[in-house]
């Protein structure tokens, strides 16, 4: 009688085991078809705001000319404590860099990093300020900007 239920005991258990691997499987798959399924309407979505960007010729950063209207210099330890680094290639200013000079929120990079930054994303890679008062949505350093550009 023993024997019968340790059999029968056993029998349960390898069923069990069995069931409970294979729910684990059937979740484990609802999970990739979810995961899927996400990934995929982002990147439909993905794909469609790109295609509209390119129909409508629309750019995000500034273009080479108004990238050029912003303030260069060359780096000169003389008035700097630290020296300062740059915040895209994480460099320390040394003397004679070509830095740019952000006119806004007044963050300073190399020249050549935050030019590729900028022609990508018309905003500071620190503080996300406008980088040029054109994009800072009508208000600079606080005074509402008029609608004529010659004011500026």
């Amino acid at each position: 009688m023993t024997n019968r239920l340790l059999v029968i005991a056993t029998q349960i258990m390898l069923i069990a085991i069995i069931a409970s691997i294979t729910l684990l499987f059937i979740g484990i798959g609802v999970l990739v078809v979810l995961h899927v399924c996400i990934v995929g309407r982002a990147f439909k979505r993905w794909l469609i705001t790109i295609s509209r960007a390119e129909r409508s010729g629309a750019r995000n950063g500034l273009s080479a000319d108004e990238l050029e209207k912003l303030p260069c210099y060359d780096f000169d330890t003389a008035g700097e404590k630290g020296g300062g680094d740059c915040a895209v290639c994480l460099e320390i200013f040394q003397m004679g860099d070509r830095c740019r000079l952000l006119p806004l929120c007044k963050h300073s990079f190399h020249a050549q990093c935050v030019d590729s930054w900028l022609l990508a994303t018309p905003r500071c890679p620190i503080c996300r300020t406008p980088a040029d008062h054109r994009f800072a949505g009508g208000v600079i350093m606080g005074l509402t900007a008029s609608s004529d550009p010659s004011s500026f």
